[in-house]
């Protein structure tokens, strides 16, 4: 995949990111993965432009994050990647793919988080474990861990803080933990350069054009476009396995 077909997927799923508030990770590292890409590229590339992302989103909503929650969650975050990545190092890229089809799929329909009951301080936990396991393997878990911070109590700013902050976390305990395994984020520079910066971009449109959509239409757009993925890296890694 060029580095013109990288930034312009960076900037429409930064761009969707931008309108519904999370969502475009999921989507461009089902595409990173879709094309080919090898995981010991397609992750800390992924990583490196959500850090990114979600840093300036964090800075914007600084006065919202609510620190206690955040702290339950890191708590429960941080050994995940550690213990993870080396797996990550050795896996199987077509057990990948279908691993991650199945998480696209469930991140395609988030409410089946509110089934588990899981609010509060035991639902920060959660959210944690989900990022701090999952992440590593499947690189955007933040559609999985956003139903875990739908909390009565809070305004929607910190809602939308206190996410973003989190998944900068994430994101940065992921590069530290491939870091030490290998996978180096800052070895493509001609590839996360540039789709950062589109990310950016994609992130001011997005915000502009909030209300171009119905939220029922951007709904089944998004979802649509998550299926397809997921049927297609299931496709390429049940294939890549019978082969």
């Amino acid at each position: 995949m060029s580095i013109a077909a990288l930034s312009i997927a960076a900037l429409f799923t930064a761009l969707l990111s931008g309108m519904a508030g999370l969502g475009g990770g999921t989507i461009l590292i089902a595409l990173l993965f879709a094309t080919g890409m090898a995981p010991a590229l397609a992750l800390p590339l992924h990583a490196g432009v959500q850090l990114a992302a979600n840093g300036s989103r964090s800075l914007v909503y600084v006065p919202h994050i609510q620190w206690s929650a955040l702290g339950l969650f890191l708590v429960a975050a941080i050994p995940g990647p550690f213990l993870i990545a080396p797996l990550v190092v050795d896996a199987n890229p077509d057990w990948i793919r279908l691993i991650m089809a199945v998480f696209i799929v469930l991140a395609a329909w988030p409410a089946w988080a509110q089934r588990l009951r899981m609010h509060g301080r035991g639902g920060l936990v959660v959210a944690g474990l989900i990022t701090g396991v999952a992440g590593p393997l499947v690189g955007a878990t933040g559609m999985l861990a956003a139903p875990f911070f739908l909390r009565d109590e809070w305004r929607k700013e910190s809602v939308i803080a206190t996410m973003a902050a989190a998944q900068l976390c994430g994101h940065a305990l992921k590069i530290a933990a491939f870091s030490v395994n290998g996978f180096n984020v800052l070895a493509r520079l001609d590839l996360l350069v540039p789709m950062v910066l589109a990310a950016i971009v994609g992130t001011i449109i997005g915000r502009r054009l909030l209300g171009l959509f119905s939220e029922a239409r951007f709904r089944q757009l998004f979802r649509a476009i998550l299926i397809v993925l997921a049927l297609k890296l299931a496709w390429d890694g049940a294939w890549g396995l019978a082969g």
